[in-house]
Order: structure tokens, then C-alpha cells, then sequence
């Protein structure tokens, strides 16, 4: 197949649970299939140095969303109180990519178009013939968002969920095929949009990639795999380290901390600050170091959609996994078997004590969880699934379908 994949960023550096699942997927279907994959410009020369690794051509168009730390973001946050598109949507916007977009689909005949994640949909002229994949489902993100917020926070995040709702629902209907990343996301839209053209694949994990050689000692009691410049990763880990980190040190009073992510908000910065036991990593070369040494993996969310690679991560580098039903959502593993549940502050602490003091637990729980992940969810599977839904979604060549 000749495909053209459409992303708004570079898979390099990889730093974010989304890139990986497309850079997986993409590495592979590049074996066999011929893709083109346009993008925005980045500051990073690896994301353009490596794209050969996953794309036969590569068409990048001028943008630079405004950093949500500069005065200019303030005037898009009031630009936005206007807007009817979400600003989650319009800061990655760039007029000169929809432009060349169009003529590229009207002149290159694929076989294949795939939307990856909503926010590419705006450079589109319509996504009539286009597979949308939905890494999550934003408008639960953002409803999510609302429920944990207050003032004049909470105005403007129901606000933006209200308008994201619109948009994804219009992008859902017009789009050929919706692929979601796991059967809840799948039903989840089903019935908030009103669509039945969707289809579900599940995430994958390189396993042989995060295995433990053995030999490493463990430095920290708990660790957090993720990018700390996402509100649902910055919104879980303020309440682990305000409402479940001091529950836990009643019992281990040096209980320590590694969050291993990109970008760490300035509000976490504050809280690791003042405390010696919490370290923050920033961007790091290599995020498997941080699951071997560390004896249990958290992902305290109470915010977010899709699907957490970082819990497949942390099967494959047999690290036993505590988490909020929101934290394991879609994934099918079992509590009390693959990993543990805490949907408030007391049993979530009560988990990593538990898991912390009981190493012989913790060592089960992690090869039970390996054995059941390694079963199913290679990325080989997961690529093969995708390939048969994209090769069936019809794709429109005619110019004046593009309007």
C-alpha cells in the first residue's frame, strides 16, 4: 500500500505514549508498505534525521505553537473564550500544511490515509476517505478535566470540553474509519457520538526491549513513567505527592520517588523542591534504568482516555504496577492479579506499602502480569491488526471530493 500518514509532530525524541504507539506501528508497516508521512517542524534535528526509519517520504510544513509558559499563550487562552474550534486544536494549527495537504491527496493516490489523533484533523479540507485513529477519546479528557477542577479553571475546562465535544463528534462522523485504542474507547464513542464506523486495536509493548538483564539494584521505592508537561500527568502526580505519598510515609517514612518524564511542570518542580526523597529526571535518553530500579510502578491518574503504555512498560520490565481504575482504563488486565487497584488516597498507599515491604508479592504479581501480556500484545499483532482495518478504508482521489 502507498500510505500517507499525517502527525503533528516527529517521532524522535520519543517521549510520549502516543509517539510510541504510532512509532511502533509505522516501523513496522514500513517494512512493506510504502508511507508518506507529513508533519510540523520541530526544534529537535533527530525527529527529521530519523523519520527514514518509518517513512519512504517526508513533508514537513512551518508552524511553532506558542509554549504554554510564554505571555503569548495568555492571548490564546483569551482567543479561545471566542473560538469555536478547542484551543487543544487550533495552537497546532498551520494554514500552509492544509494548503499543501490538499493538493498532495489530490495528486499522489494512496491507498491508504490515516488522521493520527484529532489534532491533525484540521489540516484536512474533509476526512471523507481518511481513518481517524484516536489515541484517546478527548472529550472524556476534558470532561475529566472539568470534574477536577475549581473556579474559574473549572468554567473554562467545561468550556473547552463542550467545544471539544462538537469537534470530535464532527470528525468522527465525516472520517471513513474511527480506530480507537481499546474496546472501552470504541464504546465510549459509539454512544457519545452517535457512530458506528469504529474499530479498536490493542497497545502493544516490545517486550524483549524492556526486559531486565538482572544485575540492577533498586535505588527508589516508587516510580512515574510519563510527560510532565500533560495535565492529566501533572494533575495525578500533585495528588500522589499531596494525598498519598504522606499516607505512605506513616509506614516508610523515606519512602522514595523517581518521576522520569519530559518537561516537568513548574508546580511539581516546587513540590521536589523541598523534598530530598522525590527526584525529578526531566528528559531522559533512556526510561528503562528508572523501571529496574525502582520496585513499584504508579500511575495515580484521575484524568485522562485511551490506554497507558507505560503499564505494559512496566509489566515488560517486571516492575508491579499500582493504579486507579482511570490509570488502567482499557488496558485488559485484572486487579488483584496483573496489578493493583487504589481509586482513593488510602488504598493506593495501602498498595505500595504493601508491595514495597512484600518484594515476594510484587515478584509474582510482575511474572503473572509479563506472562499474560507477552501472550497477546506484541507489536507484530497489534501492527497486523491495524494494517487489515486501514487496507479496507476507502480512500477518495477525486479533486473535487476534496471540497
Amino acid at each position: 500500500m502507498k500510505i500517507l500518514w499525517v502527525n503533528p509532530n516527529f517521532l524522535h525524541p520519543t517521549t510520549k505514549g502516543g509517539q510510541i504507539r504510532t512509532l511502533e506501528m509505522l516501523r513496522r508497516l514500513h517494512r512493506n508498505h510504502e508511507v508518506h508521512y507529513a508533519t510540523l517542524e520541530s526544534d529537535e534535528p533527530e525527529g527529521k534525521a530519523r523519520a527514514h526509519e518509518y517513512a519512504s517520504q517526508t513533508y514537513v510544513f512551518p508552524h511553532r505553537a506558542v509554549s504554554k509558559r510564554s505571555p503569548a499563550f495568555l492571548g490564546q487562552l483569551l482567543g479561545a473564550v471566542f473560538s469555536p474550534m478547542p484551543l487543544a486544536i487550533s495552537r497546532h494549527f498551520s494554514p500552509a500544511m492544509k494548503a499543501a495537504l490538499t493538493q498532495i491527496i489530490a495528486h499522489e493516490k494512496f491507498d491508504a490515509i490515516v488522521c493520527d489523533f484529532l489534532v491533525s484533523a484540521p489540516h484536512f479540507e474533509n476526512l471523507r476517505g481518511v481513518v481517524l485513529f484516536q489515541h484517546n477519546v478527548e472529550t472524556m479528557i476534558w470532561r475529566r478535566h472539568t470534574e477536577n477542577s475549581s473556579g474559574i479553571r473549572k468554567s473554562f475546562f467545561r468550556l473547552q470540553a463542550e467545544r471539544m465535544f462538537r469537534y470530535e463528534q464532527n470528525c468522527c462522523k465525516d472520517s471513513s474509519l474511527v480506530i480507537a485504542v481499546s474496546r472501552e474507547d470504541a464504546e465510549t464513542m459509539r454512544a457519545m457520538f452517535g457512530i458506528d464506523h469504529v474499530a479498536d486495536i490493542p497497545t502493544g509493548v516490545d517486550l524483549e526491549y524492556f526486559k531486565d538483564r538482572g544485575g540492577t539494584g533498586k535505588r527508589f521505592d516508587l516510580v512515574f513513567v510519563g510527560s510532565m508537561d500533560w495535565l492529566p500527568n501533572v494533575d495525578g502526580m500533585k495528588y500522589f505527592i499531596q494525598e498519598i505519598l504522606p499516607i505512605i510515609r506513616r509506614t516508610k517514612s523515606d519512602c522514595s520517588l523517581v518521576i522520569a518524564g519530559r518537561s516537568p511542570h513548574p508546580s511539581i518542580q516546587d513540590m521536589a523542591a523541598g523534598d530530598p526523597n522525590i527526584t525529578l529526571t526531566g528528559t531522559v535518553p533512556d526510561i528503562r534504568p528508572y523501571l529496574w530500579e525502582s520496585s513499584v510502578s504508579i500511575v495515580p491518574l484521575r484524568i485522562g482516555g485511551g490506554t497507558r503504555l507505560k503499564i505494559y512498560e512496566s509489566i515488560a520490565a517486571g516492575v508491579p504496577v499500582v493504579s486507579t481504575t482511570i490509570g488502567a482504563e482499557g488496558l485488559p488486565v485484572e486487579p488483584g492479579r496483573h496489578l493493583l487497584i487504589g481509586d482513593d488516597a488510602a488504598s493506593f498507599a495501602a498498595h505500595c506499602c504493601a508491595l514495597i515491604s512484600n518484594t515476594n508479592q510484587g515478584r509474582s504479581m510482575a511474572e503473572e502480569s509479563l506472562a499474560f501480556v507477552g501472550a497477546s500484545f506484541s507489536w507484530e499483532a497489534v501492527t497486523h491488526q491495524f494494517e487489515r482495518l486501514i487496507a479496507n478504508a476507502k480512500v477518495r482521489h477525486n479533486p473535487s471530493e476534496l471540497t
